[in-house]
């Protein structure tokens, strides 16, 4: 060893076994990137790179954004495509304010209530037809392109296009979660034989002679590149009023599905106003339901009255406080989160800092909560998702979500078209009366959230943590690991995670908690914790897996832009 080096190392303070070797932080897996111009993080690699190839050609934060979704729809079909669903949150530096786009999709206007409790269903199948909603992704691009895009659509996804046809090599976890859905989802018509490969019956993980494309392997999609090709020639009608349109019609009346043309031609995406609360002189913004981003915001209001700092992250108050909050959170959520267009959710009450005083005096510091009621309607999570955001040199910053929801949606994939429909109808409640009791023509419960900070009225944070029910709480882990524990961003991405499961859901049978529910804890939090925890009542179980997906960029104040991407993920920060 270099003598200076040895010296510094020396000079450092001892840290834990899992603390970075160099810096002696205890929860950062590589350091944060620094760009002067712009930057682009999302769950590949070579998406990254697409988004920072569209701007380095003139393209805007949204054109990248475009580009690389497009690209992620390809490379990680185990979370998103052009079957799902996208929100987003624009930081426009001309008019600066944000702007929210809801690109959810309805449910089939033939297919009714009546029809489930006809088959005697009590909730909604995970796959197959009876699951699948309009799929909104491409009108939310050409709507964000509409308004902020300075590249034609077909130059944004010319990328996605070429390696749809020429291949490009699968990263390790895409892997895992492909092979893992192939066994489920290969009775389904048109999957077998558009995303899987041939295998020897004695290959593990060998289906009927198909399997998933193995880590390192090259994946083409040339029924994907057409699809593109089309959208790229034909804009947005291509997909929803064209011959697209039509195959999918045809598809799923030949499958015992409902999805027909007329859905999809009278589909339209929406901008919404992003709703906001106050951290600690921070504003974080989120979209209104049908989504649940307001989650977040309760949570935070419900903390923001603690010395989190003085706790200390990992403690047994940190970890208490956060979840007895969020299962105050989620009866609300569980409650009145729903399409606006069928239910008036109160947001203004459920975000303002009056009602959760009200509702914080609910909270223990002894005893965790085995059930909790809503606060404001008397009566009354499996899901695989990409996040990425991006951020031009003019100033404009990107957080963008886009899902299939449950892993590799529905299983149902329309032969020739390369892409898999999203399973997102099986968020609502077969239930009359409740707000998200399923009906024609309506969108169901969301998960999938983007997120957005701002600090004295300038851009600070866009950010995101996909991953189902999770997402809500990462969103409200990241902020304290930032304001509260001082964390940088990379680190408070790669600090271990919190979940806690079990609540009353929105979807489903919407079982109301009794028990208080499970709570996950990642590793790397002490035993301490854990006994202190158990002591409170909590129950507490160890799950590898579930603690979402994490990328973020915030601004830097000496000029520029820092990024941070997942560790938990095959995804890259990067910038120019």
């Amino acid at each position: 060893m270099r003598p200076l080096i040895a010296a510094l190392l020396l000079a450092l303070p001892l840290a834990s076994p899992a603390a970075d070797r160099i810096t002696g932080k205890p929860f950062a897996t590589r350091s944060e990137v620094y760009a002067p111009h712009a930057m682009a993080a999302t769950s590949h690699p070579l998406a990254t790179q697409v988004a920072l190839d569209v701007m380095k050609a003139g393209g805007s934060a949204v054109d990248a954004a475009i580009a690389a979704n497009a690209a992620l729809g390809l490379m990680e079909p185990t979370g998103n495509g052009v079957g799902g669903d996208l929100f987003a949150i624009v930081w426009d530096p001309k008019t600066r304010k944000l702007h929210g786009y809801n690109g959810s999709g309805r449910s089939p206007k033939a297919l009714t209530l009546a029809e489930f409790q006809r088959r005697g269903l009590q909730a909604i199948p995970a796959h197959g037809p009876l699951p699948v909603t309009v799929p909104g992704t491409v009108d939310a691009w050409f709507a964000l392109h509409q308004r902020f895009g300075r590249r034609s659509m077909a130059d944004n996804l010319a990328p996605a296009i070429g390696y749809a046809r020429d291949g490009h090599p699968v990263h390790e976890v895409i892997a895992y979660y492909w092979g893992r859905s192939v066994p489920t989802l290969s009775k389904w018509p048109g999957f077998s034989e558009q995303f899987t490969v041939p295998c020897g019956a004695k290959e593990t993980g060998c289906t009927n002679g198909r399997r998933g494309p193995r880590t390192g392997e090259t994946w083409k999609n040339p029924h994907l590149a057409a699809t593109l090709g089309a959208i790229a020639r034909g804009g947005r009608d291509a997909f929803y009023k064209g011959d697209i349109a039509r195959r999918i019609d045809a598809y799923f009346k030949a499958h015992d599905g409902f999805l027909a043309y007329d859905d999809l031609a009278a589909h339209k995406g929406e901008w919404v106003e992003p709703v906001s609360t106050n951290y600690r002189g921070f504003d974080v913004w989120e979209l209104p339901p049908n989504g649940q981003g307001i989650a977040a915001l309760q949570i935070l209001n419900l903390l923001e009255p603690y010395d989190l700092k003085a706790y200390g992250f990992g403690s047994p108050e940190h970890v208490h406080l956060f979840t007895e909050a969020k299962k105050l959170a989620f009866a609300d959520r569980a409650a009145s989160y729903a399409d606006p267009d069928y239910y008036r959710t109160p947001v203004a009450t459920l975000v303002s800092k009056a009602y959760a005083r009200e509702r914080g005096k609910l909270i223990s510091m002894e005893r965790a909560m085995k059930a909790a009621e809503p606060g404001v309607i008397p009566q009354l999570n499996e899901g695989d998702t990409i996040y990425m955001t991006v951020a031009d040199a003019d100033g404009m910053m990107v957080s963008l979500i886009q899902s299939n929801y449950r892993g590799m949606g529905s299983g149902m994939a329309p032969p020739g078209l390369g892409f898999i429909f999203q399973d997102r109808g099986e968020q609502f409640v077969l239930k009359e009366g409740h707000p998200n009791a399923f009906a024609p023509g309506k969108r169901p419960f969301h998960t999938i959230i983007p997120a957005f900070v701002t600090k004295d009225g300038k851009p600070w944070l866009s950010y995101g943590v996909m991953g189902g029910a999770m997402q809500p709480q990462g969103h409200v882990q990241i902020l304290l690991n930032l304001i509260d524990f001082g964390m940088n961003l990379q680190e408070a991405g790669d600090a271990p995670r919190i979940q806690h499961d079990g609540s009353t859901e929105p979807a489903g049978q919407a079982t109301a908690m009794a028990d208080g529910g499970e709570l996950d804890l990642e590793s790397g939090f002490p035993y301490e914790t854990v006994r202190a925890l158990m002591r409170k009542g909590h129950s507490v179980r160890f799950a590898d897996g579930p603690y979402g997906g994490y990328q973020a960029i915030m601004v830097n104040p000496h000029g520029g832009y820092i990024g941070a991407s997942e560790s938990r993920k095959d995804g890259q920060a990067a910038g120019y």
